[in-house]
């Protein structure tokens, strides 16, 4: 493929790529302030979208794990599902919250602490992953792999940050759930 080809290809991409980047976190803060009227507080989702992070994340080190090793068909299997799973996760992230009221944290002294900073990190690298994951899927299907490596290695270790926090901040809030 020539290298006008993949650029006008990227820049449709590119543009896609921009656009869910700023919807989605306007989209989930906008949806958080509304509430379902009359129905059931989606209480067991909390436990499944924990696990569907944990999924992720041992989906990505398989992801890698698969690269490393040369099975770049695997690697690309490994890295949609994972995308798919954190799909899945926002998913039923926000009809939990579209249902149910916040859990405060009831941890006292410096745990409250530490919770916090692991949740703020999370939210915030959570918005700031998105177009990371999304530039590097393009790149990989672009077949434009020099750069799909090059932001590969930052995309990774921060997807996992998001992936294994989420897991953490369910697990520190969750004696708190009514």
């Amino acid at each position: 493929m020539s290298n006008e080809v993949i650029s006008s290809e990227e820049k449709k991409y590119k543009r896609f790529i921009t656009i869910v980047s700023i919807v989605i976190p306007i989209a989930v803060a906008a949806l958080f302030g509304i509430k379902i009227p009359n129905v059931a507080p989606l209480s067991f989702l909390p436990p499944i979208y924990a696990s569907i992070n944990a999924i992720t994340a041992i989906l990505l080190i398989a992801a890698v794990m698969a690269i490393k090793k040369g099975n770049r068909k695997l690697h690309e299997q490994l890295n949609t599902a994972a995308i798919i799973c954190s799909a899945l996760f926002l998913v039923m992230y926000v009809a939990y919250h579209m249902t149910s009221n916040s859990t405060a944290f009831g941890g006292e002294g410096m745990i409250k602490y530490v919770y916090y900073f692991i949740l703020i990190t999370h939210i915030l690298l959570s918005i700031v992953i998105i177009p990371f994951v999304l530039i590097t899927f393009m790149r990989a299907r672009l077949g434009n792999f020099p750069q799909h490596k090059k932001i590969a290695k930052i995309t990774f270790p921060l997807w996992l940050y998001v992936a294994v926090t989420g897991v953490v901040v369910y697990l520190m809030i969750a004696p708190y759930y009514v």
